[in-house]
């Protein structure tokens, strides 16, 4: 029995001796994964499950209380040292600081100083340079009154529409003329458009001062009497065409249909000679243009018209600005000096002329003596009629500021609507012409009788037919008198950025209005409109005017001399808009899917009429008073934005302008952009110099596009300057300053016109 526990103690030997074995193993396959440091922690971990045979490893030593303190002293010694350190660095770097400070603001004062010395020295070579303003409103003002003239000896036959005598006569003789054929009316419609935008064109381009009230309201009435009697005439002419109505009757559908186009006007004419209930689908052949009418003008002696006129003569000018008061008299020089001056010499003439004869030493000294007083005279005379030319260029110059600083005012308020429903013409534009949707009661038409055409004549002309009528016995009116269904395709020459919003002429209110238009649907690769219109009437075509306002970007580059390229991008598109002399064209506009700018491309145009065109046609980039109201700008002192438009266009014939980010953070006393010099023909480089101005000085700044932050550190090297002109000098080379002072006065004074239409500096 004893040999059985022996045994098993023998066999838990082995089995201890295994386990050890196993251990081991483990340790030498983790060593060779792990490394050394794994298997040390292997062999403590076993030492440890060992148990009591693992050894212990030797405890801490503890430090004594002397050791103790002297660590803390030395950990309080490290920690004064590095404050004192640190105090001394942060003294030193103020010290360097202040002392980077009072050199910067030594130096700011050394400039002002040398700015303030060499200031009226500058002023009077910038309005040396800027008398090409007062040459180009001279000239404005030589072909103002040229104009009689040249239109006398063109011996055209058209009326002078600056004569008030021959306008009243050219619409008498009009008015009182038989009725006419649409055709006829068309080609004659020409020459009154010709004349109404004549005397627009007279009104826009005369300075208000130059023009009376009487002159004012002679243009305006002769223009409203020509709007109105052209609508007459068309009138009279819709109506001759459908006394016809009978003899180019289709020969499928047994009804009328007309239509005439032409540049300015276009006619679709349908009349209802069958008066089939069924046939309630009109479609113009080889047009898109159509309607959907309701079963009680399908049965009705009735006839549609639509007529559309792509010159609008409905919607009424946004109020103008009010007149300035006028500047000051001219002074003029003291007329009782001048008659001394007159008088002195003669009457010393007279007493040499008695005292000839008896000349003696004595005398002929006070004769000496008055011949220098003479002399002395005439140079006052003389200096007396150069300050009177001086003071003449300088209320002139003052007049013409005046009038440049008007195009960049803002208007607080808009004018006020008289209802919710009141198109708000500050913030849209009507476009591609005015629609007339008329329908009309079919008048007599004209028959056959022995050879002779009898037709009825009606005392009032053409009849409209009351659709919806004012009073309405049925139950139902709503259901009996639907609204007209109409389709129609939109001028390919009018370019729209977003769906047109279509809107109807009240009458009443002389307004546009939002209501009566419903189920309006815009195919835009067709440019195909269809809706629905509740009352018969004119109806037209609104778009957003600050659609492509902010812009961007901009940049200015001379082509050659007396030639620019201005290059406008907006969120749609780009423009590129070239001034060669004092005139403007459309280069290019970037559109991303290709649509036709109608002939506006190419095309030479002068300033106001080229900004006319383009507002037409949907691309406008010309702000109005209002326009600051519905679009988020860098608002400047009108002042400092006209000062930076002038010298800007001054510096034209060999610099190269361009949009600056860093304009919408400096306050709205200042501009800034970018400039660098470049010769016609040469293309830029990427080595911009910012150029801060305030009106009253400017400055080249160290600050590039890059810059993390803004600041008005001046550039190393260069100094402020009362003037761009003369911040330039400073790097521009002689033959940029050559260029500069030969560019032609109309040409500078149209690339000035043009940015302050467009006011780049605050809506971009």
């Amino acid at each position: 029995m004893p040999a059985e526990p022996a045994r098993h103690h023998d066999q838990s030997i082995i089995n201890h001796q295994s386990i050890i074995n196993h251990q081991s193993i483990r340790q030498v396959r983790i060593s060779e994964k792990t490394g050394p440091g794994l298997c040390l922690q292997s062999q403590s971990d076993t030492m440890i499950n060992q148990g009591p045979k693992a050894k212990k490893g030797p405890g801490k030593k503890k430090l004594t209380k002397a050791e103790r303190l002297k660590l803390q002293q030395e950990e309080e010694e490290r920690r004064l040292r590095e404050e004192e350190e640190a105090r001394l660095r942060f003294e030193k770097e103020e010290q360097e600081r202040l002392e980077r400070m009072r050199i910067a603001e030594e130096k700011w004062h050394q400039l002002e100083e040398k700015d303030l010395e060499r200031r009226n020295q500058e002023l009077q070579e910038l309005n040396l340079l800027e008398e090409c303003f007062l040459e180009a409103e001279k000239l404005k003002q030589e072909i103002r009154s040229l104009s009689q003239w040249n239109h006398y000896i063109a011996c055209d036959g058209r009326p002078d529409p600056s004569e008030s005598q021959e306008m009243n006569t050219f619409i008498s003789l009009w008015r009182e003329e038989p009725d006419e054929t649409f055709q006829a009316v068309i080609e004659k419609s020409k020459l009154v458009l010709y004349l109404i935008e004549k005397m627009k064109l007279i009104l826009l381009e005369t300075p208000p001062g130059d023009l009376d009230s009487k002159a004012t309201a002679q243009y305006t009435g002769s223009v409203r009497q020509l709007q109105e009697l052209l609508q007459l005439k068309l009138n009279r002419a819709t109506e001759l065409l459908l006394r016809q109505a009978s003899n180019l009757a289709d020969m499928d559908s047994g009804n009328m249909e007309k239509v005439i186009r032409d540049e300015n006007i276009n006619l679709y004419l349908w009349a209802n000679l069958k008066k089939n209930p069924r046939n309630r689908s009109v479609r113009f052949s080889e047009t898109q243009v159509g309607f959907e009418i309701p079963k009680i003008l399908a049965t009705s002696d009735i006839a549609l018209r639509l007529l559309h006129t792509r010159y609008d003569h409905l919607t009424p000018a946004i109020p103008a600005l009010a007149p300035k008061e006028e500047g000051p008299v001219e002074a003029e020089p003291s007329q009782g000096l001048l008659d001394t001056q007159d008088a002195s010499p003669q009457d010393q003439e007279a007493e040499n002329r008695e005292s000839e004869l008896t000349l003696t030493q004595e005398e002929e000294k006070e004769a000496e003596e008055q011949v220098k007083a003479k002399v002395q005279v005439i140079s006052i005379a003389e200096d007396l009629e150069a300050m009177k030319n001086a003071l003449k260029k300088k209320l002139l110059s003052d007049k013409i500021l005046e009038a440049q600083k008007l195009l960049v005012m803002n208007d607080s308020e808009v004018p006020e609507m008289k209802d919710a429903l009141e198109v708000n013409l500050c913030q849209f534009s009507p476009l591609g012409g005015v629609f007339y949707l008329d329908i009309l009661q079919l008048p007599p038409l004209c028959r056959p009788a022995k050879g002779w055409m009898m037709v009825e004549l009606l005392r009032g002309g053409l009849q409209n037919f009351p659709y919806p009528p004012e009073s309405v016995e049925e139950l139902d009116p709503e259901n009996a008198f639907p609204p007209i269904e109409i389709t129609l395709q939109l001028p390919e020459n009018i370019i729209f950025f977003e769906e047109p919003m279509v809107v109807r002429w009240d009458a009443e209110g002389q307004c546009w209005k939002k209501n009566g238009i419903s189920d309006v649907y815009y195919k835009e690769e067709d440019k195909l409109l269809s809706f629905s219109l509740e009352v018969p009437g004119p109806f037209t075509l609104v778009q957003d005017a600050h659609i492509n306002m902010p812009y961007l970007s901009w940049e200015m580059e001379p082509l050659d001399l007396n030639r620019v390229l201005l290059t406008v991008t907006t969120a749609f598109t780009e423009f590129q808009i070239q001034i060669k002399e004092n005139l403007c064209m459309l280069s290019s506009v970037k559109l991303k899917d290709q649509r036709p700018v109608s002939n506006l491309k190419g095309k030479w145009l002068a300033l106001i009429p080229f900004i006319t065109a383009l507002k037409e046609v949907g691309l406008n980039i010309f702000p109005t008073r209002y326009s600051h109201l519905y679009v988020i700008i860098n608002s400047k002192v009108a002042l400092v934005e006209v000062k930076a438009y002038r010298q800007i266009a001054l510096l034209s014939p060999a610099f190269a302008f361009g949009w600056s980010k860093w304009n919408a953070v400096c306050d709205s006393q200042k501009v800034v952009f970018k400039a660098q010099e470049q010769a016609p023909g040469q293309p830029r480089t990427a080595d911009w110099a910012l150029l801060l101005f305030s009106g009253q000085r400017a400055q080249r700044l160290t600050l590039t596009e890059d810059s993390d932050a803004f600041s008005e550190a001046v550039e190393d090297g260069t100094e402020f300057h009362s003037s761009l002109f003369h911040m330039v000098s400073d790097f521009a080379s002689a033959d940029a300053l050559d260029r500069i002072r030969a560019g032609a006065g109309r040409h500078v004074d149209a690339v000035c016109q043009l940015l302050l239409a467009t006011r780049l500096l605050s809506f971009s």
